[in-house]
């Protein structure tokens, strides 16, 4: 009787441990946090939202901007065309690289300054080169803000300094972010710590103000920021196994550490997967159609699967079929296959 009272009261001990260590994951799970004011983290290939707070929130962003910025120059404007500093671009305030009224500067070179000092100097040479002026540049910025889906996004200046009507949100610089490293030569700029005179034949040589690049290993970028209506703001791509984790902070006093701690939690919260690893939850789809490697960030221990749906003729758009994989039965990535 004695022994069997024992074992109960060990079998209750037990389930109690495990109760307790299971609340105590939970707890931890929701304590999660950082200190800034608005945050998001992505996978820069599947989009997936890997972290939140506030993302949504529609804010200033301050020289965050500037990767809208650079998209729309690369997009319209030729990166070998010279174009002359302007006395608007010479003398605007907050940071700049420095240029004078009168020197020569291609865009290749003002997207540098523009991206490692972050100046402002460099955004309005941009805008008056591309556009003519920079009301006009602000105009095609925000075209292409909606052309790429980014919805809660304004822009008044393509640089970002304070301004009644200029705004984003958290999700939209991640998206944007996103976007900008599909093109090489800012995807190559973003993530060097400094570029000498002679690489591209510049006027001067370039280093980058953007601490992360020497604080997280595989840090790629992007962009840092600072106003008085924005706090302290940062964009920063991370190399995280097959793809980038795409990290923003607004209105973060400690961006440096927080920007850490998100990559951590990502790194500590999710695994890469190839969908083709997955378990099929299709076993009569045509798999002769599937040729193609797609990784996708998984939450580790949860139950992932794929689905891959063929349609009985293509498409007028050359769909012939889509790719859905789910986590824990919930749909967390879509992919359209082309014939």
């Amino acid at each position: 009787m004695k022994r069997i009272i024992s074992m109960m009261v060990t079998i209750f001990i037990v389930i109690n441990l495990l109760t307790l260590n299971c609340v105590a994951d939970e707890k931890k799970e929701k304590q999660f946090d950082v200190s800034a004011h608005y945050a998001i983290a992505i996978d820069s290939k599947t989009r997936r939202v890997l972290y939140e707070k506030k993302g949504t929130a529609i804010v200033p962003m301050a020289s965050t901007t500037k990767i809208i910025t650079s998209l729309v120059a690369i997009k319209y404007g030729d990166l070998d065309k010279e174009f002359e500093i302007s006395k608007n671009a010479a003398s605007v305030r907050g940071s700049t690289v420095g240029y004078k009224k009168g020197e020569k500067v291609t865009l290749r070179e003002l997207l540098v300054g523009l991206m490692f000092k972050s100046g402002n100097d460099a955004a309005i040479a941009i805008a008056e080169g591309v556009s003519g002026s920079v009301e006009e540049y602000c105009k095609v910025m925000n075209e292409y803000a909606i052309e790429i889906g980014l919805m809660d996004s304004n822009f008044e200046s393509p640089h970002g300094l304070d301004s009644n009507r200029h705004y984003s949100t958290a999700y939209d610089l991640a998206m944007a972010t996103a976007k900008a490293k599909e093109d090489k030569f800012f995807n190559d700029i973003v993530g060097k710590k400094e570029i000498p005179q002679g690489e591209y034949n510049f006027t001067r040589s370039y280093n980058n103000i953007n601490k992360i690049l020497w604080q997280i290993p595989g840090a790629n970028g992007v962009k840092t920021g600072y106003t008085g209506g924005a706090g302290k703001c940062l964009v920063t791509s991370v190399k995280n196994g097959p793809s980038d984790v795409i990290i923003v902070v607004l209105n973060c006093p400690e961006r440096w550490k927080e920007t850490s701690k998100i990559f951590n939690y990502v790194q500590d919260k999710y695994e890469y997967k190839n969908i083709k690893d997955l378990n099929n939850m299709d076993e009569e789809s045509d798999m002769n159609i599937f040729n193609e490697d797609i990784f996708v960030p998984i939450k580790k221990g949860s139950n992932s699967m794929f689905k891959l749906e063929v349609n009985d003729k293509t498409s007028d758009n050359g769909i012939v079929g889509e790719i859905k994989v789910f986590e824990d039965e919930n749909i967390i990535y879509k992919h359209e296959i082309y014939k």
